[in-house]
């Protein structure tokens, strides 16, 4: 898969660095993936959440933070959409953002 807004996550890492190890593995994992849909995403990471309009959830650093990427399986792009705390989760419409 092609990840796009790698930036984003290095942002997000440079503001709370314990989560810099995570985001890293994820985005590898990410570009060395070929998920065409999303049972192979739940076959991988099982505690991400599908949601509405190709949108998932990931969970960080043992679900201290929360990533949402949308996805064309069509294309192979991940496009990162919101990497946060909890609280700034919360404050988000998942589908929208």
């Amino acid at each position: 898969m092609r990840v796009v807004a790698k930036r984003t996550l290095r942002e997000f890492w440079e503001r709370y660095p314990d989560a810099r190890d995570a985001l890293k593995a994820w985005h590898a994992e990410a570009e060395a993936a070929s998920w065409q849909n999303p049972a192979e995403i739940k076959a991988q990471y099982r505690s991400a959440s599908i949601v509405g309009d190709s949108r998932v959830v990931f969970n960080i650093c043992g679900n201290k933070y929360r990533l949402v990427v949308k996805i064309s399986y069509k294309n192979g792009v991940v496009l990162i959409r919101f990497v946060g705390t909890h609280k700034e989760y919360d404050g988000i419409n998942v589908e929208v953002v």
